[in-house]
């Protein structure tokens, strides 16, 4: 069984920072590309940033604030959010990609979320 659990996520000011961690853990051979997206209340869930072996992509409308970064080592996913905004409010989620068995297809994976709040 593959698991995803995010941490970080709490309450700050604006202009703030935080920064999220997600930890894959379970029996897997590989993990293709890691990812955060978020969902506002009332809104679609939307990507911020994917992480593939090649590359790192973060959405226009956190460029310059947000970076995403992972450890291979440690199946481990950040994303450092700095200069935060009220609009940046939501629940944030990690996914991988995730190959559990050398030949097979990879599958999705999400985590529970990490609520984030950006309010005085």
């Amino acid at each position: 069984q593959v698991q995803l659990v995010e941490s970080g996520g709490g309450l700050v000011q604006p202009g703030g920072s935080l920064r999220l961690s997600c930890v894959v853990s379970g029996t897997f051979y590989s993990i293709t590309a890691m990812g955060w997206a978020r969902q506002a209340p009332g809104k679609q869930r939307e990507l911020v940033a994917l992480i593939s072996s090649s590359s790192i992509n973060v959405t226009n409308s956190v460029k310059g604030r947000f970076t995403a970064s992972r450890d291979n080592t440690k199946n481990v996913a950040y994303l450092q959010m700095n200069n935060l905004k009220p609009e940046d409010t939501a629940d944030y989620y990690c996914h991988a990609v995730v190959t559990k068995t050398r030949g097979l297809a990879p599958d999705n994976y999400w985590g529970p979320g990490t609520q984030v709040t950006v309010s005085r």
